[in-house]
């Protein structure tokens, strides 16, 4: 007579009949320590769509910096462009000041210059005066200088007022003497030269009038 406990007939001992629901126990109590999947994903998820908000804040940031920046140059080329403007209206003006300054300057040399030699013929005057004088007295050795003298400035502007039977014209004509007439006023006699220079009267001539 076998006692409890020992094995059966195959020599195996027997099991008791409730040892594989304990091993579900196991295998259930392994599971509930496993961690929870889906929260591990949710934190993932939520890190990554920080990171991406980081990510998007620090863009946006950009962007705007570079528009900011891009507006400032935009505006420095536009002060840059006004400047430019007015330097060059500057400069323009300056030049244009310039050059009206060097004719006003030529035009005022020029007169001088006019003046000058203007001047120098009237201090000739009594030399021509006597030069002619001494030719009408008869004196011919004198006629060559008066002639060169005379043909010298002629060169420069002189012109010898002599001419008779013309109009009488009081720009270049004094009237020292008249004589009735008909018609209107003519230079019969030039009793003293009279000269103009480049078209300005240096002395008017002295002369007798009929008419």
């Amino acid at each position: 007579m076998s006692s409890p406990g020992d094995g059966d007939a195959s020599g195996r001992s027997s099991a008791p009949d409730d040892a594989p629901l304990d091993e579900d126990v196991a295998v259930g109590e392994v599971v509930d320590d496993l961690p929870d999947d889906s929260s591990a994903a949710d934190d993932l998820a939520a890190l990554v769509d920080a990171d991406l908000d980081l990510t998007a804040d620090s863009l946006e940031d950009l962007g705007q910096t570079a528009e900011a920046a891009v507006v400032e140059a935009v505006d420095v080329a536009q002060r840059l462009e006004v400047e430019r403007n007015e330097l060059r209206d500057l400069v323009q003006r300056v030049k244009a000041d310039f050059d009206n300054y060097k004719r006003r300057q030529e035009v005022q040399r020029s007169e001088q210059r006019a003046t000058a030699a203007m001047e120098l013929v009237r201090e000739l005057l009594p030399v021509l005066d006597a030069c002619e004088l001494a030719v009408a007295q008869g004196h011919a050795d004198v006629a060559p200088v008066e002639a060169q003298l005379v043909g010298t400035l002629a060169k420069r502007g002189l012109v010898k007022v002599t001419d008779v039977d013309v109009e009488f014209d009081p720009n270049v004509h004094e009237a020292v003497l008249h004589e009735e007439g008909d018609g209107p006023p003519v230079v019969v006699e030039v009793m003293r030269s009279g000269y103009l220079w480049n078209d300005h009267v240096v002395r008017a001539a002295m002369v007798k009038v009929k008419g």
